[in-house]
Parts: structure tokens; sequence; C-alpha cells
């Protein structure tokens, strides 16, 4: 029998006001980073700063993440850090913002590596020499303040990387329902969706395990009863307590068991057209568990439990509600051009199915499989 890891933050500490925790850290310098304006604008990071101040630390601010956080953005971050030389890293704000804090941390500790020599899975070299980690996420989605992963783009060749390794798991995960509640509505329903394809998917995964299914379900659970609400009602205050839970219990699952043809496809396309990642996962979502039926029960075994007659057909339901298109070709968040898919579709479709999270999908797709999935969700066919 195969012997395996299950890793989640030290520290977890959730409800509402528990951003005031940070007072608790013992240290003195931090650097906090966060991505454009909306921490400042809603006053989440000159809170975090002022807490901090009050525990006798003192921050730089490294803001400007993208949504896609860039290979510079990283260097410019661990740059910042190598000059300030913090003890504590407070990475506030979307799950862009925490996967950037990840990587410039990697780089302020070990400032001789490139980009390059972190991409296979598990090469990054060990962390919490200079610094340690804490993950504030505004969002209930990307459960990168539980996780193992970071996604960055290298935007000079339009393709993301999925970044794995374990040390990038946050020392402290702080999950303050308060955060999300200014979220807009279509920034709501596309975090959230991007919590039901990490629970999906990690239950489908070929690395799942007993310790990994439970958080799995329960995620699901959660989104399936806690998201319309969350969307259509934005303060109310038991579906963001909900949903933030989700979406760190489907992290313990995926960063745990992975992920799989979503997360992969996704990646791909969102490197080709700037899709939003949570989007791009949720018009991807029903297609491939239609198509990994072939290979897995395991989405009967979540029918089962949560009393779901077919799991791919409420994704679908749930997506409409939310105001999700169907397909690609149908998404006016960006330019999806015909033309332009077609002439990307073979590189985009290697490419996915190089991706790592494409290893622990059930089966053995092939690159014809990845074209085929692709077309449907441009296209809607099945």
């Amino acid at each position: 029998m195969t012997v395996m890891n299950f890793s989640i933050p030290r520290t977890i500490i959730y409800g509402e006001g528990s951003l005031a925790k940070l007072a608790d850290l013992k240290g003195t310098k931090a650097a906090v980073v966060t991505g454009g304006s909306s921490m400042k604008k809603l006053g989440f990071l000159d809170q975090a700063v002022a807490i901090l101040k009050k525990g006798g630390i003192e921050s730089i601010v490294i803001d400007g993440v993208e949504p896609n956080p860039s290979v510079d953005t990283v260097w410019r971050g661990a740059k910042a850090m190598l000059e300030f030389q913090p003890d504590w890293i407070v990475a506030i704000g979307g799950g862009s913002a925490l996967d950037a804090a990840k990587v410039m941390w990697c780089f302020y500790e070990h400032p001789h590596l490139t980009f390059e020599d972190i991409i296979p899975v598990g090469a990054m070299p060990p962390l919490r020499n200079k610094a340690r980690f804490v993950a504030i996420p505004s969002t209930s989605g990307t459960a990168s303040e539980i996780t193992a992963f970071s996604v960055i783009t290298d935007t000079a060749n339009h393709i993301k990387y999925p970044i794995v390794a374990a040390d990038m798991v946050p020392d402290i995960a702080i999950l303050d329902p308060v955060l999300p509640t200014a979220m807009p509505p279509h920034v709501t329903a596309n975090t959230g969706m991007d919590v039901m394809c990490h629970a999906v998917e990690a239950v489908a995964s070929i690395a799942a395990t007993s310790f990994t299914d439970p958080y799995a379900v329960e995620a699901i659970r959660l989104v399936l009863e806690n998201l319309d609400t969350a969307y259509l009602k934005p303060n109310d205050k038991t579906a963001r307590y909900n949903m933030h839970n989700a979406s760190a219990l489907a992290g313990m699952a995926f960063t745990n068991a992975s992920l799989g043809l979503v997360h992969s496809l996704a990646h791909k396309i969102g490197g080709e057209f700037g899709v939003t990642h949570g989007l791009a996962n949720a018009i991807l979502l029903p297609y491939i568990i239609d198509f990994n039926r072939k290979f897995t029960k395991k989405y009967d075994y979540v029918e089962h439990v949560l009393g779901v007659r077919d799991l791919a057909q409420a994704i679908r339901d749930l997506n409409a509600r939310l105001e999700i298109p169907r397909t690609f070709k149908d998404c006016d968040e960006v330019d999806f051009s015909e033309a332009k898919f077609q002439k990307v579709l073979g590189r985009m479709s290697e490419r996915a199915l190089a991706d790592p999270c494409t290893l622990t999908n059930p089966g053995k797709p092939c690159v014809a499989d990845v074209k085929a999935l692709y077309t449907a969700a441009y296209y809607g066919n099945a």
C-alpha cells in the first residue's frame, strides 16, 4: 500500500472578527501582500496593518498583485522582502494575492533560484528559514490559505503554471467571513464555483483517500446549500460563513488529493484568453464530470451521500442560477473569438494534458480527449 501524507495549516482561526488574531503574532516585521485596491478601499488592509502594529510588528505593504499574478510581480515582491527582511509574510485578499505571496516567500528565502527551478512538482527547497506565513482570504474560492498550490502566469508565453510544494502550506489561516461580504455577486459566483470544482475534483482524484473524501463531500454540500444565498444576499452572515468554511474544507481535500482535468484545462485556457479561473472551472466542470464517469464511481458516491440525482446536472442548474454561461462562446468576460479558439486549440490541448493536475484525473486521457472537451465546452455540444 502506498505511503501518503496529509497536510493542512498548523493553525486555522475562523469566525467573525478573527482578523484581530493578527495581534497575537510573535515577531518584529511583516510584509503584507495584497492585490489591487479592494482591500484598501474596504479598510481591511489598514485594519490588518493597525492590528499588526498593536502587536508590536512593523509592516510594509506590497500591493498591485494582478488577478493572474505574473512572474514579474513575484520578483518585485521578493525584492521588497529582501530589502525589508520580514519575519512574517501576511497575504490578505483574493487567491491571486495569496498565490503570489507564496512564491515571493520562496524567492525571498532562496533568491538564487529561477522561476523555472520551482516549476517541477516538489522542486521548491525548504521554507521558514527567514519567515513564516499567514494567509487571510477575502474570497471564498481558491483555498490558497490552506493549500500547497500557487498558480503563476508566464505572461510572455501565455502559460499558467501550477506550483506545488508542501512547504507552501501556510502556518496560519485566518478565515474571517466579514471580508467576503464585500465581494460583488459575479465574484461570489465565480469563486464559489471554484470551491465546488476543488471539492468535486478532489473526490474523483485517483489520489483521494478516506482522509480527503469527508472534507470534499462536506464542501460540496455546503456549496449546494449556501452559494445561491451568498450570491443573492451578500450580507447573509450564515451563508458567507458556510461558504468561507467550504472553501477551506475543499482546500484541505485537494491539497492532499490533488485535482484533475478541469484545472488542467482551466489553467491553459486562462493563460491563452485571460478568463477568470473560477469562471473557467464552472463552465468546464459539468462536461468533465460526464467524461470522467467512464472511469470512476466516485460521483455516484457523492450523489448517494448527498441525495443528488445527477451531480453534473445539479452543477449546470446552479451555474444557470448564478448567471454563469454554459459555454465559452457565450462568455463575454473576455474575447472568446472562434478564430482564436481554433488557432490555439491544438497547443492548448497539449499543454493541458501535460499539466500536473492531469496526473490524478481518473482514466488515461489523451490529447484527442482534451481537444474534444475544450470543443464541447466552447460550442456546448456533448
